[in-house]
């Protein structure tokens, strides 16, 4: 089948460039993960005016103050993930959907909440209608987590908080993972927390740049 969106021409050359330059360079190294960038069009997920920056791999602003992370930190979390077939996954800080569709070609289920009002509900509206049915958006103040769809596998926060919100713990079901950038403004350790029978393990992962967490909507 061919990939909703993608031409025969530019975005799709573009594409595979960007996807065969990470693989060389070992940011993705996990053959369904690979798939699943290679299927999912970042050029649907930026602004019109940025079409052709898509595949050049850097953030790029989406509005309302944030960004869509550089492919080469989406594809080192969505690999620090550890990802199943069957996992349940929240994401905190849906952005313009572009994480939320490469985590659906992934996994079981993925829940994203954003805080941003105009930017989930066109998020909601650009995933349904590209076809990742297994994905659910709402709006709400991402802190709180999703409390009413735990627990999840796997938690993913694209947005940057001082510390990790104790709620995205709880809502961890025993062995899950959780991977976020914490610390402080415009600079962060990307770590990933392990919920295991003694605790949480945490691991170093990079230092990042993210934009801030912040509170929003109940």
């Amino acid at each position: 089948m061919e990939t909703p969106g993608l031409d025969r021409g530019g975005e799709e050359q573009r594409h595979e460039a960007l996807v065969d330059d990470l693989v060389a360079r070992g940011e993705l190294r996990t053959p369904a993960i690979v798939a699943a960038f290679r299927e999912v069009p970042r050029h649907l997920f930026v602004p019109r005016a940025l079409v052709d920056d898509a595949y050049h791999d850097h953030p790029l602003p989406i509005g309302a103050g944030q960004t869509i992370s550089q492919p080469t930190v989406i594809a080192l979390m969505t690999e620090a993930l550890e990802l199943r077939p069957t996992d349940r996954v929240l994401e905190i800080g849906t952005g313009s959907g572009y994480q939320a569709a490469i985590l659906s070609r992934l996994v079981s289920q993925v829940f994203t909440v954003e805080v941003v009002p105009e930017l989930g509900t066109a998020a909601a509206r650009r995933l349904a209608g590209l076809g990742y049915a297994n994905v659910e958006v709402r709006v709400g103040d991402g802190y709180q987590g999703w409390p009413q769809r735990a627990p999840f596998d796997r938690v993913i926060v694209t947005a940057a908080p001082q510390r990790v919100p104790a709620a995205l713990v709880e809502q961890l079901a025993p062995g899950g993972i959780l991977v976020a950038p914490i610390g402080a403004y415009y600079y962060q350790r990307l770590v990933r927390l392990r919920r295991t029978p003694l605790g949480v393990e945490e691991d170093f992962l990079a230092d990042v740049v993210f934009v801030p967490m912040v509170h929003g909507v109940q």
